[in-house]
């Protein structure tokens, strides 16, 4: 039997907002603080560093870049920036008048791309700073999660066009409606089967699209628990947070869905990444990062530290 183990780390205290979390080319988790303007850093087993930002400049999505560096999105200081994996940092002000930059991911042109969900844009960066912008063609469509795809071209969420968007490297975009009305789609990923998936945090559902459009949802069994990030693992599934339902959950690329809820109370989960030690783990506000793996036999006991 297989059972689904969730240990919490805690790296920082519940007021400075843990929001994203990624595994840096250094074999360490990187994690932004949204409250508190900081990027974080642990090893596994290790002390966390932190390293400021912006008080107010609230880092959100964080990734790994072409680079060898950590590129991350700044919302409230409509910044880009780049931290290395020894703490330095710069920062590159999106051209657009407070765009609200959100979603990053690596593109396939070694340039980073990036939502700006107050102006109904999708952005390019490369990695010496150099900004591009394509307008959407949608009014109030607020851009959110963004991720390269099996196809040259990038994958967005529209949360608030109900749509998930598609841009080639030239700009040109494509829009697919969802098929569930108000369905608020965010956190969006690239899947093990040459298609792209994504979350509707209004709906509680899963959705997988694929590179012509083809669109299919998937229910959680808790239609309140408002999934919010979704990565794919190592074993060929994908796994989510639950921000409301204070669960992590997977879902196989047939649809099988299995949750798991988190040991603290109310600990919010946000983004989930596999990590240096090919486990999965999510950032939660409550301040710690929670590790999750599978084991067989016995389960053994689930602790905090």
């Amino acid at each position: 039997m297989t059972f689904v183990v969730i240990q919490e780390h805690p790296v920082t205290d519940a007021g400075s907002g843990l929001y994203g979390v990624t595994t840096g080319p250094d074999g360490a988790l990187w994690f932004t603080l949204a409250h508190s303007g900081q990027v974080g850093r642990v090893v596994p087993g290790e002390a966390p560093t932190t390293y400021p930002v912006d008080p107010a400049g609230q880092p959100t999505i964080i990734v790994p870049g072409p680079d060898g560096a950590l590129w991350f999105t700044e919302s409230r200081a409509h910044r880009v920036g780049r931290i290395t994996t020894d703490g330095e940092t710069t920062r590159f002000r999106v051209p657009g008048r407070d765009g609200g930059p959100y979603g990053i991911a690596p593109g396939p042109d070694a340039a980073l791309w990036f939502t700006e969900m107050n102006a109904d844009r999708v952005g390019r960066i490369t990695t010496d700073g150099e900004v591009t912008e394509f307008p959407l063609p949608v009014t109030g469509a607020y851009p959110s999660a963004i991720t390269a795809g099996p196809d040259d071209a990038m994958w967005f969420t529209m949360n608030q066009a109900n749509a998930i968007g598609r841009i080639d490297t030239d700009g040109t975009v494509t829009v697919h409606p969802l098929p569930t009305e108000a369905a608020a789609p965010v956190g969006i990923t690239a899947g093990p089967d040459a298609a792209v998936w994504f979350v509707e945090i209004a709906a509680g559902q899963i959705g997988r699209i694929t590179p012509d459009g083809t669109i299919d949802e998937f229910a959680l069994p808790d239609r309140a628990g408002r999934p919010h990030a979704i990565t794919t693992s190592g074993s060929g599934d994908l796994w989510f947070t639950e921000w409301a339902g204070n669960r992590v959950g997977s879902i196989t690329t047939d649809g099988t869905i299995a949750v798991h809820d988190l040991p603290t109370p109310r600990s919010e989960p946000h983004g989930i990444t596999v990590g240096p030690d090919d486990a999965l783990w999510a950032a939660l506000e409550n301040g710690t990062l929670a590790r999750i793996w599978s084991t067989d036999g016995r389960p053994p006991a689930v602790t905090g530290g």
